[in-house]
């Protein structure tokens, strides 16, 4: 019997209860492999403080989309997003816009800052991207892309910009697509990680996703503190070169984490609805060089409306975050595994309407607090992006 992306790839192809049999086994063998480290105590979850970072229209641009979060090295939390200047699509000029919080909660916030303006001529400006910080060294990463759709220029760039004060000041862009080549990557959207155990420990990791045509699951890599960059694994979209239709097996958008024993956890967007409108997971055990197939599976119980994501492990616990609804982007919600998502715990809504792309950090160590950014808005997504502190284990 042939095998499928679940442990039995193509079995899955017209049968179903073959895939969901096979899925079982390999998940309950891919965890047997994973050591489980026990969580402090139940998750409770309440929201400590919540305010909006960007509005629609605020500083003329017309909408602010793509959140990124992540702590900084000095122990605050930096915010990332597109100021899309013109229209509110995905293509078009924009500028990067990053705010800085005053304390390590996000309580009070510095003003917004420009760091990357790709002009008012471009027709595919930039698109986030990964913030990856590098805990060594003490840099701040942000990879983005410029010229990722092909409307109106022909070759794609993978950029990397950085900062040595924790924020306060960034470098010129990095064009790696000098080591790379020029194929379509784009990165996340969310955050990649330092690797903090063996094998590779030290290693720097942005996964992200292809292009219309060549779309899947792709990691990059860096042993050398963010100077030079390699691929990594991937999972590739089938039909691998064509346009893809519904039903198609299409891995998109990822976010990956690191469990404490060195193994990878990449959960992507399920941008066809492959059998299920649900999320993809797949598997790293050698420092993201490979993502093998037979260790690639849906998650049934992690449903969504083809959208981006959030993913992070803290204090033993495995976080999510999305829209809860198969049918529109609506009801962010935040859900939680005890066992590495070979089942889902509980959940919590953090708002019941209009939810887009989230992303989660929380800072290194034991706090109780982890924090989410997201899109929100009444009726439309697009209305702002808001910044949500959690608390897991008491109420506040």
């Amino acid at each position: 019997m042939a095998r499928d992306a679940a442990g039995s790839f193509l079995c899955g192809f017209g049968r179903a209860s073959c895939q969901k049999f096979f899925a079982i086994c390999l998940l309950s063998l891919l965890l047997s492999h994973v050591t489980l480290a026990q969580p402090s105590a139940k998750v409770n979850p309440s929201i400590a403080s919540q305010r909006p970072l960007w509005r629609a229209g605020e500083a003329e641009v017309v909408i602010y989309r793509i959140p990124l979060l992540s702590y900084t090295p000095g122990g605050r939390l930096l915010a990332v997003a597109e100021a899309r200047k013109y229209t509110g699509g995905d293509a078009g000029p924009k500028f990067m816009v990053i705010r800085r919080s005053l304390d390590d909660l996000g309580d009070e916030w510095e003003p917004m800052q420009v760091i990357v303006d790709d002009g008012y001529l471009t027709f595919d400006g930039l698109n986030l991207g990964n913030i990856i910080v590098d805990d060594e060294k003490a840099i701040i990463f942000i990879m983005f892309t410029v010229c990722n759709h092909h409307d109106g220029c022909d070759v794609t760039s993978t950029k990397l910009i950085r900062s040595l004060d924790d924020g306060v000041t960034w470098s010129k862009a990095m064009n790696i697509s000098e080591q790379i080549g020029t194929q379509v990557f784009a990165p996340g959207p969310g955050s990649g990680f330092q690797k903090k155990y063996a094998p590779n420990k030290g290693r720097l990791v942005s996964c992200g996703h292809g292009s219309l045509y060549t779309d899947g699951i792709y990691c990059l890599l860096s042993d050398d503190h963010g100077m030079t960059w390699f691929w990594g694994g991937s999972v590739i979209g089938i039909p691998y070169g064509q346009e893809k239709v519904e039903g198609d097996f299409v891995p998109d958008e990822c976010q990956g984490v690191e469990l404490p024993n060195g193994t990878i956890m990449i959960n992507a967007r399920n941008q066809y609805r492959f059998k299920c409108p649900c999320r993809i997971v797949a598997w790293s055990f050698d420092g993201g060089e490979t993502l093998p197939i037979q260790d690639v599976y849906q998650v049934e119980a992690l449903i969504e409306p083809a959208c981006a994501a959030g993913l992070l492990y803290h204090r033993n616990v495995l976080l999510f975050s999305n829209p809860k609804s198969t049918t529109a982007r609506v009801a962010l919600t935040l859900q939680w595994s005890y066992d590495n998502g070979t089942t889902w715990n509980g959940e919590y809504q953090i708002w019941d309407k209009a939810s887009g792309y989230s992303t989660m950090t929380a800072h290194p160590g034991a706090s109780q607090y982890i924090f989410i950014l997201f899109e929100k808005g009444i009726t439309l997504t697009t209305e702002s992006i808001e910044f949500v502190r959690v608390s897991l284990y008491e109420d506040v």
